[in-house]
Parts: C-alpha cells; structure tokens; sequence
C-alpha cells in the first residue's frame, strides 16, 4: 500500500487512521454553526473537517433552480441551494479559523470554478464526492492540483471506479467505500466491500466514508476490515433543518466514535502472549497447582 501524505500526516495501514469531521452543508449557510461544528471536530480528536462547495449555475439547470420549493431561504430551489453556498469572505474566515485551531480543511468541489476556488486557501487536501466521481473533466481539475484526493465510490459500479482510478494519481489517491444513502441502515453498508477494494487497489489506501446512523460501522471497518480513513457528516444537533443532518454524529457521537477508533490499536497490542508484571502477584494467590 502506498503510504499518502496529507499535511504533517500520513494514510497507511501503519498510521493512526485518518479522521475527517463532514461538516458538509450542515452550518445551513451559519458561519457561527460552522466555525462552532469546526471546534467540537477538533475537541473530539478529528484530524480534517470538509465542506462542500458548488458553482450554483454550473452545477443545476436554470429549470432545477426555478422550482418551487419553500425553504428558510426563499421559495425556489435556486434560494436554497444560494443560501447553503458561503463566499470567498465566510471561506477565508473559515481559513484562518481552522489555521489558529491547527486543524486540516478542504472541500468537495462539484464543478472546476470550485476547485479554482479552493486552491486561493491551499486547502490540505481535495474530495471527490460520490456523486461527482464520474465527471472526467472534474478529475483531471483536481489531479492538477497536486494535492492528496480522497474519492468516495458511493453509487458507483466496479468499471467507473476503475475508470476514476485511472484519472487520479494513485500515489495521492484514497479511495473510501461509501453508501450514498442518507442514513444507511445497517442491511445496506456492505462493510465487506472494503476487503474487495483492498484487493483490487492493493497499493491504493482503503478508507470509509458512513452515512449511517451510530457509531459502530464506522469503528468495524477499521477494526475488523482495516480502513485507514474514516470520514462522518457530522452537526450540533440531529433535529436542526436541513437534510444531512439525520445521518450525522452529534457532539457526544464524535467524540465516541474518534475515541473507539484510537483505542483500536491500543487493545490489540503486539499478538505476543507475555505474563504481564500485575498478573505475577496474582498467580501467586489463586493457583493452587502449578505442576508446568
């Protein structure tokens, strides 16, 4: 497996595994909700929060934004889809906060303005959504920048991940195993599915993009399936509007979900059987027999 820098840090099988916080559009458009979702990222121990970022008029039809749709923004989906987007000001707020917090930012760019966009912050990393991961062009954008791509393959088949694959740099490429579904049940992560990429790409790092509800998938995959980056939507609380938000990890949630994550390698220790020091005073009082 290739071993990926992001930043000061690394993605292999023998780091700590990767954590990104998937702010997404869970601020509602809110600098104050964001920059509040960025400090809970990184008091509960994540490594990189991610937004998402759109050219509107590229990304959705004049008809798509003309429809009708009530929101907190206005009445059409065009006012919606406007009022979740933050401008070159809120970003580099959001630059400069994430700098003083020492924490890692990038985005999910869904066109190229966006990715021109993003490369003003020098973001640490880019992030192909699942649903952008078939656009050639979009590819080839964030290919040229240099930087590491992480690339969920949510809603994808095996041949256009294989055709993404081949777009990317795979000394800077992760793949992560997703299920674009919001939230997934159980029935539906396919967790096994991680072992199949890890044979396919075996120099490419496998990591695990969750939209369920819960922490326990995610922990599985990197303890019983081995990835290596865990990404979750993550907001202030389940019942604010908006429609990720029923498949992101509250504030006690990311603080679990890092904590069980780190403390996989902790109780798996070394696999050598040793008589620990505590244990000595112990065998002297409860064996009775000791004939080997």
């Amino acid at each position: 497996m290739t071993v990926v820098k992001v930043g000061e840090k690394f993605i292999s099988s023998n780091s700590p595994t990767y954590m990104i916080a998937e702010i997404g559009i869970n601020h509602n458009g809110d600098l104050s909700v964001a920059k509040k979702l960025i400090e809970e990222s990184k008091s509960a121990g994540f490594d990189a929060v991610k937004f998402q970022k759109r050219t509107i008029e590229i990304v959705y039809s004049p008809d798509e934004l003309a429809k009708e749709r009530p929101n907190h923004y206005g009445k059409t989906n065009g006012d919606l889809k406007r009022g979740l987007e933050f401008d070159a000001t809120s970003y580099g707020e959001i630059d400069r906060f994430c700098k003083s917090l020492d924490i890692h930012w990038f985005a999910s760019p869904w066109d190229v303005p966006s990715v021109e966009f993003l490369e003003r912050y020098d973001v640490t990393a880019h992030k192909v959504a699942s649903a952008c991961m078939t656009d050639r062009e979009l590819l080839r954008a964030l290919n040229a920048t240099g930087k590491t791509i992480f690339m969920s393959t949510g809603m994808s088949s095996l041949s256009q991940i294989d055709q993404a694959v081949r777009e990317i740099d795979n000394s800077r490429l992760v793949l992560m195993h997703t299920v674009s579904v919001y939230p997934a049940k159980p029935e539906q992560l396919n967790l096994s599915w991680i072992d199949t990429l890890k044979k396919r790409y075996p120099h490419i790092p496998i990591g695990y993009s969750g939209h369920e509800v819960g922490v326990s998938p995610s922990v599985i995959a990197v303890a019983k399936y081995g990835a290596v980056c865990v990404e979750r939507h993550v907001t202030l609380d389940r019942s604010m509007w908006g429609s990720d938000q029923s498949a992101s990890l509250e504030p006690d949630g990311m603080k679990r979900v890092v904590g069980y994550i780190r403390s996989i390698p902790v109780v798996s220790g070394s696999g050598e059987k040793r008589v620990l020091d505590e244990e000595v005073p112990i065998s002297t009082k409860l064996r009775r027999v000791t004939d080997f």
